[in-house]
């Protein structure tokens, strides 16, 4: 298993970005490998929508750990666990289970710096204990921090770029691998964070975010596109239905 964590690891390069198509099941997992990743990684949001549940660890521990176990079966590739903060109220219980997801198969994982259902950012210290009890594992941990989560681009300025690096280097003392940034678009911003940062960043793609050339020449090292495939296939097959209830008989050629 250390083999597949430091190739995981080495799939991370700065300029050079991993690309991860964030996958739900077994069967996505299978399909995303076939189109030719280099890694699988599930998305929290996904997962647990595809199972009647919502977003913020309702998904029990137990059934994210056997979807994880479905998924290691059906490909060789390493594949990284959203694991939300890391189904545990202080940092032994954190350790615990990072610790069953490692022998579930999972080559790393994300761990959130917020709790379930909580909008304030845990402070640096406690998210960076967190942090360091899931590091202590020897998974590759993906340390997300929701600095820019919720706020407007009109707003951004040096004192949230100040917020991410203090917890860059907070993270990356406590043993992380990576730096997730989500919400974040303003390309000057993700620049001047992959300049300073410790660890290789990480961001979330969405529409208007640029190329996979543009976003790479600003130094970012994995790229991540969250719940969108998984949006994007119920919004397909709502239309798929539609058409067909609606009298067409083999639509699926239509978007």
């Amino acid at each position: 298993m250390t083999d597949v964590i430091t190739a995981f690891k080495a799939l991370h390069i700065p300029g050079d970005p991993l690309i991860l198509f964030n996958i739900w099941d077994a069967g996505s997992a299978k399909a995303v490998a076939g189109a030719g990743a280099k890694a699988i990684a599930t998305g929290s949001y996904g997962v647990a929508e595809a199972q009647g549940f919502k977003d913020g660890e309702d998904f029990s521990i137990e059934d994210a750990l056997r979807n994880l176990e479905r998924i290691v079966s059906v490909t060789d590739l390493p594949v990284t666990l959203d694991f939300e903060t890391g189904y545990g109220a202080g940092p032994a219980a954190v350790a615990v289970s990072v610790r069953r997801a490692l022998d579930a198969g999972a080559a790393g994982i994300n761990m959130e710096d917020r709790m379930p259902g909580e909008t304030a950012l845990l402070p640096v210290a406690q998210a960076a204990e967190r942090v360091a009890a899931a590091a202590s594992t020897g998974l590759f941990v993906n340390a997300r921090t929701d600095v820019y989560r919720g706020i407007k681009p009109d707003d951004y300025g040096q004192h949230l770029i100040d917020a991410v690096l203090e917890r860059a280097e907070a993270y990356a003392a406590a043993g992380a691998s990576g730096l997730f940034v989500p919400f974040l678009g303003n390309h000057a911003v993700i620049a001047e964070i992959c300049e300073a940062s410790p660890l290789p960043v990480n961001i979330l793609w969405g529409p208007g975010r640029g190329t996979r050339a543009e976003l790479a020449a600003l130094g970012i090292a994995r790229i991540s596109y969250g719940h969108g495939p998984w949006a994007a296939t119920m919004d397909w097959l709502a239309g798929q239905a539609k058409a067909v209830f609606a009298g067409d008989v083999v639509p699926y050629g239509a978007g």
